[in-house]
């Protein structure tokens, strides 16, 4: 029996996305979320008819990735959470064609794990970030604050989760540590696998809302999804008990309806997560160093040896953790570099998309002649 409650705004869809399609648009065509990629496929879901299909939470559709046309743009590609409009085909053995893709609210992405130039996509259109570490040797502050740069490039907001308080025997000093990073972000301690952790997260998960969760493997990601899911959506495996670490148990990503109504995206745990195209939104996760760098002397100060400089005389005064400017450095520089030498490989790129037109025509030409 079809869910009256599924609908278009139940999926995520919002005024954001109506308003970029038009009334020709909208009755020739059907919007679809995906909420997984395979090689090859998209797994997509609408509460709306396509064609002679029928793509429903139990039953989602598969269809062909959209054809980019743009080699050189990584962004261009859909991934878990975009909106898209599809074709409505009357011939029960032909699938629907994707149209195009709808502009992202927010978009995840980062630099592609090893030594490749190329940018990854984690998910787009998520509403609130659950970055997820637990109350033991896990927490990291370093890996935490990568995950709050994250969060403020993409636009989402962050939710720091730290599960396993039942296993601490103070959890309330994680919880300080956490706040200490982000005093603008919230910070929820719990046992992922109590009945009222659901109850606790619930304001980020109601009907439309789209939420995420990210942290390294063996934090209890796996295990909060089926909390909030209420049923086994993820195999849970058991952590290392010499290092508090875990073995990978999501290795792909998907999108999952939770009872509350929103919509719940696990991400494998990340062993490499490199910053790239932040630029200014680094300041957002080290509030705390842009605004005191707003009263150093000069504008373009290093916060090193120059005079006048307001980080620097924190620090002198203990207010400032020295580690911190240190991370908040590492960070900066590494999103210099990745920026720089993606866009480096995009001028590469589209330099020999041009020469290869170029040759084309030439080609065309003599041929003509």
């Amino acid at each position: 029996m079809t869910d009256p409650t599924f609908d278009l705004a139940a999926c995520g869809w919002t005024a954001f996305f109506q308003s970029q399609v038009d009334i020709d648009e909208f009755a020739t065509t059907t919007p679809a979320r995906v909420t997984a990629v395979y090689r090859g496929a998209l797994e997509v879901i609408s509460p709306q008819p396509i064609g002679v299909h029928s793509a429903l939470p139990d039953a989602p559709l598969r269809v062909r990735p959209p054809e980019t046309g743009h080699l050189d743009d990584d962004e261009a590609v859909a991934t878990v959470g975009d909106w898209l409009l599809l074709d409505r085909p009357t011939d029960p053995g032909t699938l629907p064609r994707v149209v195009r893709r709808l502009d992202r609210k927010t978009l995840f992405k980062r630099r592609a794990a090893g030594t490749s130039r190329r940018v990854q996509l984690i998910a787009a259109n998520v509403d609130t970030l659950f970055i997820v570490s637990s109350c033991n040797q896990d927490f990291n502050a370093a890996r935490q604050e990568r995950y709050l740069a994250l969060a403020a490039s993409s636009g989402a907001m962050p939710v720091m989760v730290l599960t396993k308080a039942d296993l601490a025997d103070d959890p309330g000093a994680y919880a300080v540590q956490a706040a200490a990073l982000s005093p603008t972000t919230l910070v929820e301690t719990l046992d992922a696998r109590a009945p009222d952790t659901a109850g606790r997260l619930g304001p980020w998960c109601g009907p439309g809302q789209t939420v995420a969760l990210v942290g390294s493997s063996g934090v209890g990601k796996s295990t909060l999804l089926n909390t909030l899911a209420g049923d086994t959506v993820q195999a849970v495996n058991a952590i290392r008990e010499d290092d508090a670490k875990g073995r990978h148990t999501t290795t792909g990503r998907s999108l999952h309806r939770l009872p509350a109504g929103g919509w719940l995206l696990d991400t494998p745990g990340m062993r490499e997560l490199q910053m790239t195209d932040i630029g200014e939104d680094l300041d957002d996760a080290f509030a705390d160093i842009a605004a005191l760098a707003r009263h150093c002397r000069f504008a373009d100060c290093r916060h090193d040896s120059e005079p006048g400089c307001a980080v620097r005389a924190a620090i002198d005064a203990g207010t400032l953790d020295p580690a911190r400017l240190k991370r908040y450095r590492k960070l900066a520089a590494e999103d210099a570099h990745n920026t720089e030498t993606l866009a480096q490989r995009r001028h590469r790129a589209r330099a020999f998309g041009r020469m290869a037109k170029t040759a084309m025509r030439e080609k065309e030409r003599r041929r003509g002649g």
